[in-house]
């Protein structure tokens, strides 16, 4: 497993999709996304051998995974297959005799029918429309999702570039919710960051088309370098431990690894 590094590349951490009339996506729900920021740009940073050192042991059940903020749907897909160990077959499987579901979830419908009408793996992997900050619908569907297997939480959840999102959209205190409800959730937390120069890059695409500022922007505490803010957060406040860092991708985003500290027995 890689080493924690604090290092980060020049990359593309500015250049998001285009924005075409009719939207400034203020989710981050761009079309065509992977197209800009493609899936093996994080994948290819992920150790072969990873998903064997955090789950080596076999249980009941199968491996559960969490993806939010899963656009339509194509690093869902990769980050299954990494799961898997996957040979380049286009058969659904399981690795060493063990069953690999993915639960994915986003704020935007439209992105949720491309994800589901592309899928292939559809027995295996889960698609559905949620805004991730509404507790009564998260609550809902995610427990609902959950008692299928008999379990309280995913083995492991992975956010992708969202926190910038969140906590544009909801402030300081919806990152924090945001981030505190996660850990609530899942064992393993593998989170992309935005650094701040996005929020900037964001702010300025909505003057560009007209449109207000985000409400949160001008009134942000929690800035700077945000994977060490967000580090800080549940490391500090979250019961969660700091694992490591996988590296950045080519956009300057840090693939950050963490693991809860209170113990989860699997059911």
């Amino acid at each position: 497993m890689a080493a924690p590094v604090s290092a980060r590349r020049q990359g593309l951490a500015d250049a998001e999709p285009t924005v075409l009339p009719g939207g400034a996506a203020p989710h981050g729900n761009f079309p065509n996304y992977s197209c800009f920021h493609p899936p093996e740009g994080r994948i290819s940073l992920l150790p072969a051998t990873l998903w064997g050192e955090l789950f080596p042991n076999p249980r009941a059940g199968p491996l559960l995974a969490l993806d939010v903020g899963c656009n339509s749907g194509e690093l869902s897909v990769a980050l299954y297959k990494h799961l898997l160990g996957f040979n380049h077959t286009n058969s659904e499987h399981s690795v060493d005799g063990k069953d690999i579901r993915l639960f994915c979830c986003d704020i935007d419908a439209n992105l949720i029918d491309r994800a589901k009408q592309r899928s292939p793996f559809p027995g295996s992997i889960s698609y559905t429309t949620l805004d991730i900050m509404d507790p009564s619908a998260r609550e809902t569907l995610l427990t609902s999702y959950l008692n299928k297997f008999g379990r309280c939480w995913f083995d492991i959840c992975f956010c992708m570039s969202i926190t910038m999102w969140i906590h544009l959209n909801h402030g300081d205190s919806g990152l924090v919710k945001f981030l505190s409800f996660l850990v609530t959730k899942c064992t393993y937390l593998l989170l992309e960051p935005q650094p701040w120069k996005c929020y900037r890059a964001a702010a300025r695409r909505l003057r560009k088309l007209g449109r207000n500022d985000f409400d949160h922007f001008h009134s942000l505490s929690i800035k700077g370098n945000m994977a060490e803010k967000i580090t800080q957060i549940l490391t500090r406040d979250c019961a969660m431990e700091f694992v490591c860092c996988f590296g950045s991708t080519s956009w300057d985003r840090s693939l950050l690894l963490f693991k809860s500290k209170e113990k989860k027995h699997f059911g």
